[in-house]
């Protein structure tokens, strides 16, 4: 599957922003999904993973609360909704496909999106 991923950008400490991330292939519904961000000088952290049909959703603590994840099997998307954003949450923003076991070791992917800059400003 390829994804792309798209929404990210300047936004102030305590602002909104969704990201989307629009998958190719009639097979999207059959994969699992996950969110993960870098930031400079950092590793790739899991940020969110949301099951094939959208039923189970993990999150790391730091965005819990803060952050949500869904998708639309029928439109082949998958979205993340970050409100009162920090900037801690400054990275680019990756979504990724189909774990080959749980959902928060990068490693475990094997379909990356390209990568969308959030940038939060205090």
């Amino acid at each position: 599957v390829q994804l792309q991923a798209s929404g990210g950008g300047l936004v102030q400490a305590g602002g909104s922003l969704r990201l989307s991330c629009a998958a190719s292939g009639r097979t999207f519904s059959s994969y699992a999904m996950g969110w993960f961000r870098q930031a400079p000088g950092k590793e790739r952290e899991f940020v969110a993973g949301i099951t094939q049909g959208g039923h189970m959703r993990y999150y790391a603590d730091s965005v819990k609360g803060r952050f949500t994840i869904s998708r639309d099997n029928a439109k082949n998307t998958m979205y993340l909704q970050m409100n009162s954003l920090k900037r801690e949450d400054t990275a680019v923003y990756y979504c990724a496909a189909n774990p080959s076991s749980t959902y928060y070791a990068p490693g475990n992917y094997n379909s990356w999106g390209q990568g969308t800059q959030v940038t939060v400003s205090s």
